[in-house]
């Protein structure tokens, strides 16, 4: 390895600024010698220390590294067949005489699995998480080749799934040996017949679903549950009628009380096949190929149950919005033009990729050149959540393509900010920049704990002072040398980031939500996985790169435009200020809540409303832009509702501690279960938890009243039930 313990340094450092435990191995190693390596935690202050030579690089697996696990593929035939069985992942690695052999995936509560051919005992794969560790680039293999580096964003998966998934990859490997094929009944012997036409993988995920979704409970909608079951067969994973019986009677059907029988099961399946729905057919099916590991959501298949909005600490819980409504898709002018040639373009057509994409490069293009009557500038810091495969970059591809087809190149940043000092110089020397960033979970991980990489954290301050002196002067820090000292006049930075949604919800702590960075964000969610279509690659319209163009040669300000920016005033119409006072008023009432974090991100709903208004207005109208009610009722109703839905996902996820994040865990899992389960149920949605935590748990749930314990007769045993208070 050229320039090696520079490298070898800088990737430790890397591989921790993720959130990944590396331990030290000796070069050309596997194994790692130090003593006690599986409780080693390496600081950043400790890498220079163990990695200062030519070793390897090894990551702890599981727990130490949150929950990072390694799918190491041993043989050529688990590297052939791994995508007909793994969940897809945006990270894999492996070196060039085994390439793709190790598959990441972030599986809370993953355990290391072995599995090895029963003949010759040799591994086939394994499931590798805590207690193991696996080396990563620039390591070198005892042959001499180079590992990858563990770069991409590994899918978040279920424990379920994914051990379902690595042990019919096992079992497939072994039949194609020769091996033993007689398999248990639980794993469904009709569905392996030539008889049904969908794949082994389509039906090892529609098991895996199937396993997860509770079972029919007569008195208890036990009807609904099980149409909602053979409706996710039929009609969401696109099965025939005899396969879906099939599954239902041999996976789902023991567990009902009282189990249904024959006929009634195949009336379900009947009903499920003929009825209109709402999603296309095979839904479920296309999204589990294209895209990561599929949460159970029965929502549209069955009524959803009323659910409490009362908040242990006794005030009133956020209501979940809901995704956004389609009105606020509608932005007149070049928004709508861009996010045309997105849908054109994409291989997976994402609404509100599109949107977050189009209104930053409107942003920046209008940077330092508008403003309207109170100040208020275009600069956004968007995050969008959108996991591995969703098609995420072509929103971010069509800004690139824009910019550079338009001459302006230069408005889009770096892809990396690898300080602070150097996001300053790079907008010290482009003050109107947008910078698109992907994988931006890393960064808002610092917020609540800066510790875990200080460079990221102080990029994250400098960037909340570049936010609010978009209007008037950014002044760096101070130096003893005057050269050193940064002064930018009207900065107008913007941000378009992406990040996986588990990264952002392990983001949002009681320190983040107080934070003013998360306050300054304007949150994006992509629905379900679209199917994935083709599309040829298509030029930007001349009318987006004539718009661009006129952009870049509007100066407002003369010739010391950039020197001193004197934006064009953008008026506000009367009705327009009375839809901002409306916002205004609700977040003011909302900021009396007793919550710093509620009073946080309410503080600035009205201001991004604001900056959202005036880039409405400038694509509608790039002449004569104009913030009108139009304008304004839909950039307060867009951000009013983006903030609703924030808190409604800090509330869901912000603990306050290990056991509260354990009570909530339990609340989510009660609510996907349609606020009803058995302890059997209870025991398998938290077995990560050990027997003494879980019942530590319940009990106080119980004692605050959000949960009710009874006890139901059977033809057998009674049982216990858990039902969510009303």
């Amino acid at each position: 390895m050229s320039d090696g313990p520079s490298i070898l340094l800088e990737s430790a450092r890397t591989y921790l600024s993720r959130g990944y435990a590396v331990i030290p191995v000796p070069a050309r190693k596997k194994i790692p010698v130090i003593k006690g390596w599986t409780d080693l935690r390496l600081s950043e202050r400790d890498l220079p220390a163990h990695f200062n030579g030519t070793g390897n690089i090894g990551v702890l697996l599981g727990e130490p590294s949150g929950w990072l696990v390694d799918v190491d593929l041993d043989c050529e035939e688990a590297v052939a067949l791994a995508p007909k069985f793994l969940p897809p992942t945006g990270a894999m690695s492996g070196r060039p005489g085994k390439p793709a052999s190790h598959w990441w995936y972030v599986c809370e509560g993953a355990k290391t699995r072995k599995h090895q051919d029963p003949a010759t005992k040799k591994m086939i794969v394994e499931l590798r998480s805590t207690g193991a560790q696996t080396v990563v680039g620039p390591s070198m293999h005892p042959s001499g080749e180079q590992y990858d580096a563990l770069d991409g964003e590994p899918a978040v998966v279920d424990i379920g799934v994914l051990g379902a998934a690595v042990a019919a990859l096992a079992e497939a490997v072994i039949e194609r040996r020769g091996g033993r094929k007689d398999r248990p009944r639980s794993q469904a012997e009709p569905l392996r017949t030539p008889t049904f036409p969908a794949t082994d993988a389509v039906l090892r995920r529609a098991e895996a679903y199937l396993d997860r979704i509770p079972p029919a409970i007569s008195g208890s909608g036990g009807h609904s549950q099980t149409y909602a079951a053979a409706t996710a067969m039929v009609h969401g994973f696109g099965l025939d009628a005899e396969a879906a019986f099939s599954l239902l009677r041999d996976r789902y059907n023991p567990r009902c009380q009282p189990p249904w029988s024959e006929k009634e099961l195949r009336h379900k399946v009947s009903d499920a096949a003929s009825k209109p729905h709402e999603r296309p057919h095979g839904w479920l099916r296309d999204a589990a190929q294209h895209g990561p590991a599929i949460d159970v959501d029965l929502s549209r298949f069955m009524a959803a149950p009323a659910i409490s909005t009362d908040s242990p600490d006794g005030d009133e819980a956020p209501i979940d919005p809901g995704p956004v409504p389609e009105q606020f898709l509608d932005v007149p002018g070049f928004v709508s033009e861009v996010m045309a040639h997105n849908r054109q373009t994409a291989h997976r057509w994402q609404p509100m990729l599109a949107l977050a994409g189009a209104i930053c490069l409107q942003a920046v293009l209008a940077g330092r050149k508008v403003r309207d009557e109170r100040g208020n500038r275009t600069n956004l810091y968007v995050v969008c959540l959108a996991g591995s495969g969703s098609g995420k970059d072509n929103a971010r591809l069509i800004n690139k393509d824009v910019l550079f087809k338009a001459g302006l190149n230069e408005l889009e940043g770096n892809e990396e900010l690898a300080s602070d000092a150097g996001l300053v110089t790079a907008v010290e020397a482009q003050p109107a920049v947008l910078f698109q960033i992907d994988e931006f979970g890393r960064w808002l991980k610092t917020i609540g704990d800066p510790k875990k990489a200080p460079h990221l954290f102080n990029v994250i301050s400098t960037l909340m002072k570049m936010y609010s002196s978009a209007r008037s002067v950014f002044k760096g820090k101070a130096y003893a040398d005057a050269k050193r000292n940064k002064v930018i006049d009207q900065p107008c930075v913007s941000l378009l980031a992406t990040t996986a949604p588990e990264h952002f919800k392990q983001a949002l702590t009681p320190d983040a939500m107080s934070d003013g960075f998360m306050a300054r964000l304007i949150v994006f969610e992509t629905g379900e996985m679209p199917p994935r279509v083709w599309q040829p690659e298509k030029e930007p319209p001349a009318s987006i790169v004539e718009a661009a163009r006129w952009w870049g040669g509007f100066n407002p300000g003369g010739n010391l435009n950039r020197e001193h920016p004197k934006p064009l005033v953008v008026p506000t119409t009367d009705e327009a200020r009375a839809v901002f006072n409306r916002l205004a008023a609700a977040a003011d009432a909302e900021m009396e809540r007793p919550r710093e974090d509620v009073r946080s991100i309410w503080a600035r709903a009205e201001e991004k409303a604001c900056r959202l208004a005036l880039i409405y207005a400038c694509s509608r109208d790039r002449e004569n832009p104009v913030i009108d009610e139009g304008a304004a009722e839909w950039a307060c109703g867009l951000s009013e509702h983006l903030t609703r839905r924030v808190l409604y996902l800090a509330h869901e996820y912000v603990s306050q501690g290990e056991f509260d994040a354990k009570q909530k865990a339990v609340l989510r899992a009660m609510r996907a279960a349609g606020g009803r389960m058995s302890r059997s149920q209870m025991c398998r949605v938290t077995q990560h938890l050990t027997q003494r935590e879980r019942d530590d748990v319940i009990e106080n749930l119980k004692e605050t009243g959000r949960l009710k314990e009874a006890v139901e007769p059977t033809a057998g045993r009674s049982r216990r039930v858990y039902e969510l208070m009303p």
